[in-house]
């Protein structure tokens, strides 16, 4: 494929989005373990409170975290990624 045809193909800048979508949502899960782990988890262990038997850090930033996650990238893929055919095109 040339130059030429990879900057007019609708195909790239469908997966220049999902790409980013998926980019972001990688950001969005680091930064939500890292402030609850980081956030929560710097006190002193016996200020700790515990949920389930877990520190409090560790089951918000990666329980809570693993299934809001897991919902976030479902919808994400449900609603926001299109299906994109990988048959090359004839240019008409």
């Amino acid at each position: 494929m040339n130059t030429k045809t990879s900057q007019t193909d609708p195909r790239f800048k469908i997966a220049h989005r999902e790409a980013r979508l998926g980019v972001g949502l990688a950001i969005f899960n680091f930064i939500w373990w890292f402030g609850f782990a980081y956030g929560l988890g710097s006190r002193p262990v016996e200020d700790y409170t515990y949920i389930f038997g877990l520190p409090d850090w560790f089951f918000y930033s990666c329980v809570v975290g693993f299934l809001l996650m897991s919902a976030l990238v479902i919808v994400v893929t449900k609603y926001f990624l299109t299906e994109v055919s990988f048959d090359e095109e004839v240019e008409k």
